[in-house]
């Protein structure tokens, strides 16, 4: 079936209503609007096409429609109109950061907090030096039987290990057979360049040791996106009380339990090799505590080898084109912040004559 622009038109006005009123969106709300010169009936076989591809989802038989995740990926990725930042919300988003950043060492609990203020959505700050943390040497230990210790020396000179069970078969000699692929193919690489294909590379040198490569390479990624984060920072985890989809103190109550640290550390990675400003819908995610929200995502500039990283979480409702706006008057205005002056050039010595 195809998605005409008027199927485009309709999801988009559903969307835009959905997010300022968090009500399901009938075919009568639709045609009253403005700019949509379609009857109820023509709308309502829309919806139900919308509804059949999966951009829309019906809460209940006689409710009107929600996106779906494949509807908010489609209205961040096509719809979405662009949002501009009126003077006002500028003026006050350069008036916090000047008043409030003062003191680099606490910069990334500042940035969380006023990104939060400034969205009133949950947010995350993340400071990670540029070029990241790699893996120096691997070592794989046999540790008696069933059994051997994975040993990581980091280009920090961080040394991390992990106890890892044996498949019955594996022998020392198959460990250091895969020792020896892992150094020649793996150190010297940050998490983004560990691909799928050099997995399989790697599967295929390792010989009998091949069922262990993908543990090893889990563990590795994971313990480098870990150490390269420097500083992190949450804040405003309560603000998604006053969303109606948290309403509900179980389901309010599970996510501010796991929106900590620990579900947000792999969103870093995720910005590694994006450019400009980053949105993942739903089971888009990384973390499975984030299954069920949406999360915006963007970099800037801290300088002395510094990367900045700030984003918010919130319902998959969200505003997309406003916290869009905002995460990026945001990043750019720390970049300018953080830009250390040129130093002016001395004057060659003239020559005595």
């Amino acid at each position: 079936m195809e998605l005409t622009e008027r199927k485009k038109k309709v999801l988009r006005s559903i969307v835009d209503l959905y997010i300022r009123t968090a009500e399901p969106v009938g075919s009568k709300a639709i045609a009253e609007l403005p700019d949509m010169n379609y009857s109820s009936a023509t709308i309502r076989n829309e919806m139900a096409d919308l509804t059949t591809l999966g951009y829309l989802e019906q809460p209940h038989t006689s409710a009107g429609r929600i996106p779906s995740a494949a509807g908010y990926r489609l209205y961040v990725d096509e719809l979405m109109a662009d949002y501009r930042l009126s003077i006002d919300e500028a003026h006050s988003i350069n008036t916090a950061i000047e008043e409030k950043m003062q003191r680099v060492d606490k910069m990334m609990e500042k940035v969380a907090k006023l990104v939060s203020q400034a969205t009133d959505l949950p947010a995350i700050s993340v400071a990670s030096r540029r070029g990241g943390t790699t893996v120096k040497r691997f070592d794989l230990i046999l540790a008696g039987s069933g059994s051997f210790i994975l040993v990581l020396l980091l280009s920090t000179d961080e040394v991390v290990n992990k106890l890892i069970k044996l498949p019955l078969h594996i022998t020392e000699s198959d460990l250091k057979l895969l020792g020896a692929v892992l150094n020649a193919t793996v150190t010297g690489l940050e998490p983004g360049e560990i691909t799928g294909e050099l997995l399989e590379r790697i599967m295929n040198s390792a010989e009998s040791a091949a069922s262990l490569v993908p543990v090893i390479i889990d563990f590795t990624t994971e313990t480098l996106n870990r150490s390269g984060s420097t500083n992190m920072a949450v804040a405003g985890q309560a603000r998604l009380l006053q969303q109606p989809e948290y309403r509900n103190i179980d389901k309010a109550q599970k996510m501010l339990t796991t929106l900590d640290e620990e579900a947000l550390s792999n969103l870093p990675a995720v910005m590694q090799n994006a450019n400009g400003t980053k949105v993942l819908v739903g089971p888009e995610n990384v973390a499975q505590e984030l299954k069920d929200t949406s999360v915006v995502m963007t970099k800037f500039d801290i300088g002395d080898g510094l990367q900045g990283m700030i984003g918010v979480v919130g319902p998959t409702r969200m505003d997309y084109a406003k916290v869009t706006a905002r995460l990026s008057y945001f990043a750019e205005s720390l970049s300018k912040m953080f830009a250390k002056p040129e130093q002016p050039q001395l004057a060659e010595p003239k020559e005595q004559e």
